[in-house]
């Protein structure tokens, strides 16, 4: 499906697809399927068939549906799919705080609020921008693979921070983190390039985190437990403070 505007009034067209698949996974799942086919040439049924199964298994955690962004520019959408497991005030991460050297102001030392997102290995790994702007910053960070549903998995943890600033100056960073499978991130931007709320920014390798760091002013719209849909979950609202509560049933 190509973009579109659709609205609800009912205008633009809707249909279920196949999901696309990433070519970061279309390799891995074309060897699992080549290894089983070996595998079933040597009559190794045994190892074959769950080789295929595998190759399936593969291609899916790759893949890559079509989103509806919810449009409005003060609109702070998910990046990642996943569950809401953390809310909380923290500061910022040392590589978002300061001067980037060459004037670039970074997200300040004062605390803010951190959603996180924990992407499990069923979940889509493609992580999009929660909002529309510049990219200012991306900055990978080396480290553990901790069980990423871990608070100290934000700090200690293989990490890529990124820095998106709006035409009036607004940033929001988020942070993609690897987990005990997640053994890369892979960013599909740089810093310059212009991005649409929504638009894919990069993807991590089997079950991960994503953390925002929204703006002082601004309280997410999401309760912890809930699910989140990349690129259309709104998460907040530049400058609104509402209370959200949710009943879980």
């Amino acid at each position: 499906m190509s973009s579109q505007i659709v609205d609800n009034r009912g205008n633009g067209e809707a249909g279920w697809s196949w999901p696309a698949i990433h070519p970061e996974g279309r390799k891995y799942g074309l060897a699992v399927f080549g290894l089983s086919l070996v595998f079933a040439f040597l009559a190794w049924e045994t190892l074959a068939w769950p080789l295929a199964f595998l190759s399936l298994g593969v291609l899916a955690f790759f893949r890559d549906p079509v989103r509806v962004t919810p449009q409005g520019e003060d609109n702070i959408v998910a990046p990642a799919d996943g569950l809401v497991t953390l809310i909380e005030q923290v500061p910022p991460p040392a590589e978002l705080v300061s001067d980037d050297g060459q004037g670039g102001e970074g997200l300040g030392e004062e605390p803010v609020t951190r959603v996180s997102i924990f992407m499990s290995v069923f979940d889509v790994h493609i992580n999009r921008s929660p909002m529309a702007g510049t990219i200012k910053r991306v900055i990978y960070v080396p480290g553990k693979f901790l069980n990423a549903d871990l608070d100290k998995a934000s700090e200690e943890n293989e990490r890529q921070h990124i820095l998106v600033e709006r035409a009036d100056g607004r940033r929001v960073g988020f942070t993609q983190i690897a987990g005990l499978v997640a053994r890369r991130i892979v960013p599909f931007v740089k810093p310059g390039d212009t991005v649409a709320a929504g638009q894919r920014v990069g993807l991590i390798r089997f079950g991960s985190r994503v953390d925002v760091y929204l703006p002082r002013d601004t309280q997410p719209r999401v309760v912890l437990g809930q699910k989140m849909v990349a690129g259309e979950t709104v998460i907040a609202e530049m400058s609104q403070q509402p209370l959200i509560e949710g009943v879980s049933q």
